[in-house]
């Protein structure tokens, strides 16, 4: 497994660079650059690759709806030519939350758009052609009855570096899922249970791998969670039991929770309908309190050296061939430290 790890994005931006490039010396294969609505993820992106040489940069993740296909395409390829071939994409569709209420797009058919925009992407990297695609959602370029009449077909004019960037897809629905493992050459799932990812994923993973191209290799997964070792570290995995209930309560509406239906299919539903009615209720402290413990440490690898281990081989005989941690030094351990033990165990 590669050891990647994802970065906030409430801020500190010189700050993150500056510890990916410490990390970068300790192991770090990936760093994940998220995006919601504080600073966007790109200017971020650029600046780690021009501080860094070897560690690969993944937008984790660039909504689907806050550009144009074209536009995430040359996005890619400009910070995959920044960074010497290291960009990774990776795309979701966020919810309405933040897409109507932040961008005020109107959030429909996430399923569609993400099939239309690999397919756009990939043909704008190999530049075989001048840009055409007429689908459902997308039309390049515009018909003539839509705008002014005068779009014409066109080609990126610079050379993308690599002809095919990684593309990472976030899915948690079974169709979603379904078609990440038929497209997408990464899947990123949230709320990971090794021990479970089979019996709620197994079969729409199965099922878009029949229909996948063999061109692409197998499908790569990053999941993880909070990762800390040592003899009281166990008590580490309570710093996801807020986040959980944040988004198992609060993100969306009753009935309207992607969080919410996966915790439900993972065997919690009482504990999931609880959690949003305390949480939509406005008691966000009594919400995680109801976060079960059973979810919280099958989702993180906190404890002694040998229970760590026992957890990485848990993750990597799922399929996950990259592991997305958090981590939380303890004992004097540094970050780094911490990185560099993860990254000998997982070889």
């Amino acid at each position: 497994m590669q050891i990647s790890m994802q970065l906030s994005y409430s801020g500190g931006y010189k700050e993150s660079a500056d510890m990916v490039a410490e990390l970068e010396r300790a192991g770090l294969d990936l760093v994940w650059v998220a995006e919601a609505y504080g600073f966007d993820a790109v200017s971020l992106m650029g600046y780690i690759a021009a501080r860094t040489e070897t560690v690969q940069i993944a937008a984790g993740i660039l909504p689907i709806y806050t550009r144009t296909p074209s536009l995430l395409a040359q996005t890619a390829a400009g910070v995959d030519a920044l960074s010497d071939g290291r960009c990774h994409l990776g795309l979701g569709a966020s919810g309405p939350q933040v897409i109507e209420g932040w961008h005020g797009v109107r959030y429909d058919r996430p399923l569609g758009r993400t099939r239309e925009i690999i397919e756009i992407c990939r043909n704008v990297w190999a530049r075989q052609d001048r840009l055409v695609h007429d689908g459902p959602i997308y039309h390049l370029p515009l018909p003539p009855d839509q705008g002014t009449g005068l779009g014409k077909p066109l080609k990126i004019i610079t050379h993308p570096l690599r002809p095919r960037i990684p593309i990472w897809v976030a899915a948690l629905g079974p169709k979603n899922v379904e078609m990440t493992a038929e497209l997408a050459d990464g899947w990123l799932p949230l709320f990971y249970l090794p021990e479970k990812a089979d019996a709620v994923w197994g079969d729409d993973l199965r099922a878009g791998a029949a229909k996948r191209d063999p061109e692409l290799g197998p499908l790569q997964i990053s999941a993880g969670g909070i990762v800390s070792i040592g003899d009281d570290a166990a008590a580490m995995r309570e710093l996801a039991r807020p986040m959980v209930a944040l988004y198992v309560g609060g993100m969306g509406a009753k009935g309207h929770n992607f969080y919410n239906d996966l915790i439900k299919r993972y065997g919690f539903e009482q504990e999931a309908e609880t959690i949003q009615d305390l949480y939509l209720d406005g008691k966000k402290d009594d919400a995680a309190a109801e976060v079960p413990d059973e979810l919280l440490e099958a989702m993180t690898l906190c404890g002694p050296e040998g229970y760590v281990k026992e957890r990485l081989a848990a993750f990597k005989a799922s399929g996950v061939s990259h592991l997305s941690v958090i981590p939380v030094p303890t004992g004097g351990q540094s970050v780094a430290d911490l990185l560099g033990s993860l990254k000998e165990w997982s070889e």
